[in-house]
C-alpha cells in the first residue's frame, strides 16, 4: 500500500523544492477582482441523460493572452469517433457495471443546491455492507465518464480543441523578463501527430506494450509526449528529479524502457551513465534541449542513440501517421509513487481510471464551486510525474482552458505566477503553512500590523461561519489586497492535498485569499481523489464528500479499538477510478486491493453526522506509550509546525517510555524575528543552539498543543533544535515532502537518547 496521499482533484502533491518568501509581496500585481458573496445553485435536481458542455465562465472576463502564431502545420488526420473501436467490455470488478446502450446511466447525476449539500454528505449505499455515496448520484449510481464521447485522454483533448474554439492551450516564459508564449489546441495537436510520428519511424508500436519514459520537469515537451502517448495508446512511465539513483534504476529496469525522453543534458546523463554501468538498457533517449559534446560521446561509447525533441518532430512531420486512438480500458500510465520506505511501486492507471476521476471530482462542484470555462488559467509547478497535478490539467484540457507552465525555478514562481494571473491554483499544505507563517511573522515586530491583522481575520471569520467567501471588504483593501496579490490577483478557485493541513490555517487561506478553497483526499491508487470538501463547510474538519466516481466504506481496525459499527474505521474506496495493481508486483497489490475490488488506504476516518468524511488517523505511523495511549505522530505535527518559530518538527515516542520527544527544525526565515520579539537576539545558527532559545520554542509549542486540544501525554516534554532542513536532497523527505520516518529518526537516534536521558 502506498503512503502517498494525493488529493481530490486530487497529491503533489510535490512542490519540487520549498518557495522562497512565498508572502513576499509581487510588484505591478494586478488588484483583485471583488468576488461577490457566494450565490447558491437553484434547489432544482438536474437529471442529465448527457452532459451538457460547460458554459464559459460569465462572472469575469478575462484578457485573453495573444496567441504566437507560429508556421502553418498541416492538419492532422483525426480519426472519427465512430471509426473508434466498441467499447463494450464488462467493467472489472473495482468497477460498478458493464456499460449499458440504454439511457446510459454511467454519465448521469443530480445537482443538488450546496444549502442542502451541507446537511447531507453523503448516502447509505443499498445492498452493501456499510458502503456511502454522494447523493448526487443517480440511483446510486457511479459515473464513468461525463460524456458518452470522452471515455479516453485523446478523446479529452479533441473535446478540448473544440471548446477552446481556436484559443490558446499552452504557454511558457521564454525567460525571466518576458511574458507567456502560447501555442493553441491545434498547434499542440499538429506537434503530437509530428512527435508520435516521429517515435513511430524509430521504431515504437502504437499499442498499450509500447512504453516510453519521460524524466523532464513540468514544460510544453513534456504534455506534448504524453498527449501522444494518448494519441498512439502508447503508456507513458514518469521519472522525476528526486527518486535517487536507485529508484531510477529500479523504474527503468522493472519497466523494459527502451525510448525515454529527459529535458536537460544532467538527466541524459545519468541514464547513459546507468547504461555504461551494465544496469539497464536504452535504445533511443530524446532531448528536448541541445544534446552537449560530453552525452553524445558518451552516447556513442554506450550504443545509444541520441536525438533532439526537434529531430523527432521534424522526421514524423514529413511522415505523417494517422493517431492510433485507445479504448477506455487500455492502459495509460505507471505512475511510481514516492512511499516513505523502499522502491517505488508502479500505479497502473488505465484511461477509465484518469477519465472517470475527473467526472468524478468536476461532478461534484460543476454547478458551483468548480464552474470553470475555456476561459479559466492554471499554473503548472507541481510535478506531472504525480497524479494529481496530471489531474487538475485534464480538467483544464477537457474545458479548453489555458495551462502556463512555470519557468522550472520553483524561487521564480512567484514572478510566473504574476505573470500568468492564474484563476485556478493548487497548493500542496507545505506552501499553505509556510505562506501563513510568513504573514504572521511579518506582522510580529509592529503592534498596529498585528492589531489590524487579527481584527480583518476575525471580521472575515464571522462572515465564513455564514458561509460567505469574498475579497471585496474593507479588510481586503486594508490589509488582505498584497496576499491576494501573490496568486495574480484573479484566483477564483483553489485546492489543497497531498497531506493534512490544519482547518485554522486553511480557514485564514479562505479568509485571506478570499476564494473557494477546497481540500481534496485520496491516493495515487485512487488516481487521486476519493473526497473532497464541499464550500460552506469550513469547521467539521472533513474532506468532505465522496467523487461521483466511488463508493467509500469503513472496515474495523480492532488493534486500534475502531470499528465500523461505530461509523470509524479503515477508509476503503471501490469504482472505476481505482487502480489495475501494481507493475509486476502481486503481492502488494493484494494488499491495496481485496478481493472484492476494495482498495484500503490505511488511513482511518470518521463518519461526521452530516455525512462528510473526516481522516483521524493512520494504521501506520502509530504506537502505544507504556500508559497504553495510541500516539498518532503526524497529527502532532500539524500542531507544532503552526508555530511561528517552528519550520518542521518530527515527534518521535516508545512502547517503553511515557513521554514524547521532538525534533524540531526552527523556520530560518521567521525565527530572528520571533526571538527578538522575546529579547533574544543572534544569528540563526546561534540561536539555535541556546538553551534559553529551546525553552521558549518548547512553551510555545505546549501552549499551542493545548489550544489545539492535544492531550497532556501527546505535547513533547524535550525538543532538539538542529539547523539542518528535512529535504528530499538529504533523503528525510519523499518528493511529495512527507517525511521518511525511518531516515530521521536514524539520523537523530544518538540525539534521541540523550533526549530521553534527560527526561528521565
Amino acid at each position: 500500500m502506498s503512503e502517498e496521499q494525493t488529493t481530490a482533484a486530487a497529491t503533489t502533491e510535490d512542490c519540487q523544492q520549498e518557495t522562497e518568501n512565498p508572502a513576499q509581496e509581487i510588484e505591478g500585481a494586478n488588484n483583485p477582482e471583488e468576488q461577490q458573496e457566494e450565490k447558491q445553485a437553484e434547489p432544482e435536481a438536474q437529471q442529465e441523460e448527457k452532459q451538457p458542455e460547460p458554459e464559459a465562465q460569465q462572472a469575469e472576463k478575462q484578457a485573453e493572452p495573444e496567441v504566437q502564431q507560429e508556421e502553418k502545420q498541416p492538419e492532422p488526420q483525426q480519426q472519427q469517433q465512430d471509426q473508434r473501436p466498441e467499447q463494450t467490455d464488462v467493467m472489472p470488478k473495482n468497477g460498478s457495471a458493464p456499460q449499458t446502450e440504454e439511457g446510459d446511466p454511467l454519465c448521469r447525476f443530480k445537482s443538488i443546491p450546496l444549502s442542502e449539500f451541507h446537511l447531507k454528505q453523503t448516502v447509505p449505499v443499498e445492498g452493501s455492507d456499510g458502503a456511502r455515496a454522494s447523493p448526487c448520484l443517480y440511483k446510486g449510481q457511479i459515473i464513468h465518464y461525463l460524456e458518452p464521447e470522452v471515455r479516453t485522454l485523446h478523446d479529452v483533448f479533441l473535446r478540448g480543441l473544440k471548446a477552446s474554439k481556436g484559443g490558446p492551450c499552452v504557454g511558457w516564459r521564454p525567460g525571466p523578463d518576458q511574458g507567456f508564449k502560447w501555442i493553441t489546441y491545434q498547434q499542440v495537436l499538429d506537434r503530437v501527430q509530428h512527435f508520435g510520428s516521429g517515435l513511430l519511424l524509430e521504431g515504437a508500436t502504437a499499442d498499450p506494450s509500447q512504453f516510453i519514459g519521460i524524466f523532464s520537469q513540468n514544460r510544453v515537451e513534456w504534455k506534448i509526449t504524453e498527449q501522444a502517448c494518448n494519441s498512439y495508446s502508447m503508456v507513458i512511465v514518469t521519472l522525476y528529479d528526486t527518486l535517487g539513483p536507485s529508484a531510477i534504476e529500479h523504474i527503468v529496469k522493472q519497466c523494459e524502457l527502451q525510448i525515454i525522453v529527459v529535458d536537460k543534458n544532467p538527466k541524459l546523463a545519468v541514464l547513459l551513465k546507468g547504461v555504461q554501468e551494465g544496469k539497464y538498457s536504452i535504445k533511443l533517449i530524446v532531448a528536448m534541449e541541445t544534446i552537449d559534446d560530453d552525452n553524445k560521446k558518451l552516447a556513442d561509447e554506450c550504443g545509444v542513440k541520441v536525438m533532439t525533441f526537434s529531430e523527432v518532430e521534424e522526421n514524423g512531420k514529413a511522415n505523417l501517421k494517422d493517431f492510433v486512438p485507445p479504448k477506455a480500458e487500455d492502459l495509460h500510465t505507471i505512475c511510481y509513487t514516492s512511499g516513505t520506505t523502499g522502491l517505488p511501486k508502479g500505479v497502473m492507471m488505465t484511461h477509465r481510471n484518469i477519465i472517470s476521476n475527473h467526472a468524478g471530482v468536476y461532478g461534484v462542484g460543476k454547478t458551483h464551486f468548480l464552474d470553470m470555462g475555456p476561459n479559466d488559467v492554471y499554473i503548472s509547478y507541481l510535478p506531472l510525474a504525480h497524479v494529481f497535478e496530471r489531474l487538475l490539467a485534464v480538467q483544464m484540457y477537457y474545458l479548453g482552458g489555458r495551462v502556463g507552465f512555470f519557468q522550472g525555478d520553483i524561487k521564480l514562481l512567484l514572478s510566473d505566477i504574476a505573470e500568468l494571473k492564474p484563476t485556478v491554483f493548487a497548493m500542496v499544505p507545505r506552501l499553505i503553512n509556510r505562506i501563513y507563517d510568513k504573514i504572521h511573522a511579518g506582522v510580529a515586530g509592529s503592534s498596529i500590523k498585528k492589531f489590524l491583522l487579527d481584527k480583518a481575520h476575525k471580521s472575515k471569520l464571522a462572515k465564513l461561519k455564514k458561509g460567505v467567501v469574498t475579497r471585496s471588504s474593507i479588510w481586503d483593501s486594508l490589509v488582505f489586497k498584497k496576499v491576494q496579490n501573490l496568486v495574480g490577483g484573479r484566483v477564483k478557485f483553489c485546492i489543497t492535498g497531498a497531506a493534512p493541513v490544519s482547518t485554522d490555517v486553511l480557514n485564514f487561506m479562505r479568509c485571506a485569499l478570499g476564494v473557494y478553497f477546497t481540500e481534496g483526499y485520496g491516493q495515487t491508487e485512487a488516481t487521486a481523489g476519493i473526497a473532497i470538501s464541499v464550500p460552506g463547510d469550513y469547521y467539521s474538519g472533513s474532506v468532505g464528500t465522496p467523487t461521483l466516481s466511488n463508493y467509500v466504506k469503513l472496515v474495523d481496525v480492532p488493534e486500534k479499538n475502531y470499528f465500523a459499527k461505530d461509523g470509524v474505521g479503515e477508509i476503503c474506496a471501490k469504482g472505476p477510478n481505482i487502480f489495475q495493481g501494481y507493475y509486476k508486483n502481486e503481492e502488494k497489490t493484494k494488499e491495496a486491493l481485496d478481493e472484492d475490488g476494495w482498495l484500503h488506504t490505511g488511513d482511518v476516518g470518521k463518519w461526521l453526522p452530516n455525512g462528510s468524511l473526516k481522516i483521524i488517523d493512520r494504521k501506520k505511523h502509530i504506537f502505544k506509550q507504556a500508559q497504553g495511549e495510541y500516539i498518532a505522530p503526524e497529527k502532532i505535527e500539524q500542531v507544532l509546525v503552526q508555530s511561528a518559530a517552528v519550520g518542521q518538527a518530527f515527534v518521535y515516542g516508545e512502547s517503553l517510555k511515557a513521554t514524547l520527544i521532538a525534533i524540531v527544525i526552527p523556520d530560518p526565515e521567521a525565527l530572528c524575528a520571533w526571538c527578538s520579539s522575546k529579547g533574544e537576539n543572534g544569528s540563526y545558527e546561534e540561536l539555535c543552539g541556546k538553551e534559553s532559545v529551546n525553552k521558549l520554542i518548547l512553551d510555545d509549542i505546549c501552549a499551542l498543543g493545548k489550544l489545539r486540544g492535544l492531550h497532556s501525554f501527546e505535547i513533547p516534554k524535550k525538543i532538539h533544535l538542529d539547523t539542518e532542513l528535512f529535504s528530499v536532497e538529504n533523503d528525510l523527505l519523499t518528493p511529495t515532502f512527507k517525511s521518511k520516518r525511518p531516515q530521521i529518526e536514524a539520523k537523530y537516534k544518538e540525539k534521541i537518547g540523550e533526549l530521553y536521558k534527560d527526561v528521565q
